[in-house]
């Protein structure tokens, strides 16, 4: 395929593309079928990438912020007037239907823009002592050399999410993109060098062994920061890491969202918020709406609602025109969607619609909806990832806030009703870093993006974001 080729296959070091002996295959989840090999890292790649971010970091520093803003908005054009080319490139590694994977460009170019705008505006202090005879100055600094390690549900958009601040702060980066979608790194990688960044302010590793690649980078002491997306389970094991040297660190990591529908609600409101959260991405995205709680008096009422929409999706290839569902990363994906859909149907849930795989090609499992799904199922403790619905009951206000927040995450939450009183004391209430009050869809560059709990540590986006990047140093000046 053309747009394919058009992608560099290399590691991209030093502002050059660099080729391996190894090489990490691609596959499109909608057949199956191998897409193309790119380049597979070895350690001694990484720590080359990690020099040439070290030996470019204190220039990038002096570089004046208009300038860093400059290339940041020259890429964000590069990336708008490119969005077809590249959202072609990401539904056919990832398989998210091309309606979205070209939105996913736009919002990559936003975080650009975004924190092109931020890195001329960061700001300092000057205040004398209380007790007089000196004056403190407070500036703040570029974090410097760091680690992004970015997902393979949303590959490029995480990868601006990412780089953007870094680069806005005056910090260079080595990217270490989901081995199962290198491609959107790589090609937002050339769109960065055609913008101007300077060689080794932007290095891209791509690897079949994250572990044996990024271990070394993180124990190194010229890295300075990590930023990752991903697992819990995996972030966890990488803050052991970041321990031994006391990285600094930002992590946004697992999710079990909440999505609670009261009798007062606007039912075609909450079915539309439900859909949005539930179903973009095919459920593959850590803001999916994970548990569906719903008052009683409207519980049927919504169910059917519900049902008969999610029934009316076209599944396919992401590819094909007005495909809303497209296939899951893998068949591991599908294994897991499974399997968890069976333990809930072991437990006494009831299918509405869709509970078994679709036969291949391809990695498709149908939208499907569950009723009556008790508390102790799986899938109300784990990531589903996946177009699963499980719908639950709830009776009073209390008793919805406390079964939300009965879980170690706390990403996001879904609140939907038509009482303002309510629905301000039930977001405080609720134990999540982000809560979409009547609206499905909570993702903006402009506000800050982050969970509490075992859902990660730091924020990324809005005003806060670039804060991940920056130390503050203190100054104090005799007079």
């Amino acid at each position: 395929m053309l747009v394919i080729e058009s992608v560099p296959k290399g590691l991209y070091i030093d502002g050059a593309w660099r080729e391996t002996p190894g090489a990490l295959p691609v596959f499109d989840p909608a057949t199956g079928k191998p897409l193309c090999q790119v380049a597979d890292a070895a350690p001694a790649d990484g720590l080359d990438a990690l020099a040439a971010a070290t030996a470019a970091q204190a220039g990038w520093a002096r570089t004046p912020a208009r300038t860093r803003s400059e290339i940041l908005l020259r890429a964000q054009q590069l990336l708008l007037a490119d969005a077809e080319r590249l959202g072609t490139i990401m539904t056919l590694e990832m398989g998210k239907p091309l309606a979205e994977a070209r939105g996913e460009v736009a919002y990559a170019a936003e975080f650009l823009r975004w924190f092109a705008e931020a890195a001329v505006r960061l700001d300092g202090g000057y205040l004398p002592a209380p007790t007089g005879g000196s004056r403190f100055l407070v500036t703040r600094q570029p974090v410097g050399v760091s680690l992004l390690i970015t997902p393979w549900n949303f590959p490029m958009a995480m990868g601006a999410r990412k780089i953007g601040p870094a680069l806005a702060a005056g910090c260079t980066c080595v990217v270490k993109p989901a081995e199962q979608t290198p491609l959107s790194m790589l090609a937002l990688a050339a769109v960065l060098h055609e913008a101007g960044v300077p060689p080794g302010v932007v290095n891209v590793v791509t690897t079949a062994d994250p572990g044996a690649l990024m271990t070394p980078l993180i124990l190194d002491r010229r890295s300075r920061k990590l930023s990752f997306t991903g697992s819990t389970a995996v972030g966890k094991q990488l803050l052991e890491l970041c321990a031994r040297t006391v990285m600094r660190t930002s992590m946004e990591l697992g999710g079990n969202a909440p999505f609670l529908v009261f009798e007062d609600a606007d039912l075609d409101a909450a079915v539309d918020g439900a859909i949005a959260a539930k179903l973009r991405n095919t459920g593959q995205a850590c803001t999916a709406a994970n548990r569906i709680l719903v008052q009683r008096g409207v519980a049927d009422e919504f169910a059917r609602r519900l049902t008969e929409r999610m029934a009316a999706l076209p599944m396919g290839p992401g590819t094909e025109p007005g495909v809303v569902l497209g296939p899951l990363i893998d068949a591991d994906a599908v294994a897991k969607v499974s399997e968890l859909v069976a333990d809930a149907r072991r437990r006494g849930a009831a299918v509405r619609l869709g509970g078994e795989p679709l036969a291949g090609p391809g990695n498709f499992y149908p939208a499907t909806v569950l009723t009556d799904v008790p508390d102790d199922a799986a899938l109300c403790h784990t990531e589903i990832f996946g177009p699963v619905a499980p719908l639950a009951v709830f009776d009073t206000e209390d008793e919805a806030v406390a079964r939300a927040n009965d879980t170690p995450y706390g990403l996001v939450a879904y609140v939907y009703t038509e009482n303002l009183r309510r629905g301000l004391r039930v977001c405080e209430a609720l134990e999540t870093g982000m809560v979409g009050l009547n609206q499905g869809v909570v993702s903006n560059p402009a506000a800050p993006f982050g969970g509490v709990k075992e859902s990660g540590l730091g924020r990324e986006g809005g005003f806060i974001g670039i804060d991940e990047f920056l130390e503050t140093k203190y100054i104090g000046v005799a007079l």
